[in-house]
């Protein structure tokens, strides 16, 4: 999202150019949880699995794409973090997106269903405000288990001590 600059670079906390790593590690410290935008097949030619890893271990908490590799969007659930999709021809370029914005995601509380509809506030640097609606691509009730359990591995572990 940085204009002309390709490779493992963002915005930090403070706005300025830094590597990915280091702005998760500030946005980290800063209590500041993340989000990723993508386009389509998010996640297609990863090595899947430590993919999703590496997205939790980052500090991200959802991924809003066009639409995930199918076996991405599994792994990222089973790691924690939820994908979303974007609705009614909306996407990262439509919106404009710089990556100095502040997104907030609802309807995740309570009862949660399966491919529901949430909406998501984008707050730009200038102080516009845009909400659309974004699809949950949690797409059954097992994944919304995971999720409320911080992923897979929480679910079984936590499972395993009611034995």
């Amino acid at each position: 999202m940085l204009e002309g600059i390709e490779g493992g670079y963002t915005l930090g906390p403070d706005g300025k150019q830094t590597s990915i790593y280091d702005a998760s590690m500030a946005y980290q410290d800063a209590g500041i949880p993340l989000v990723i935008f993508g386009g389509i097949e998010y996640g297609a030619g990863s090595s899947r699995d430590w993919a999703a890893k590496g997205t939790n271990l980052l500090g991200v908490k959802a991924v809003i794409a066009e639409s995930f590799e199918r076996i991405h969007r599994s792994n990222l659930i089973g790691m924690g973090v939820v994908p979303f999709e974007f609705t009614g021809g909306e996407n990262r370029k439509s919106l404009g997106l710089k990556g100095d914005e502040v997104v907030t995601i609802e309807g995740l509380e309570g009862k949660i269903a399966p491919l529901s509809l949430v909406p998501c506030t984008i707050r730009y640097a200038d102080g516009r405000e845009k909400t659309i609606q974004i699809k949950s691509r949690i797409d059954t009730e097992v994944e919304i288990e995971y999720l409320e359990n911080g992923g897979v591995l929480h679910y079984v572990l936590r499972n395993l001590a009611k034995s």
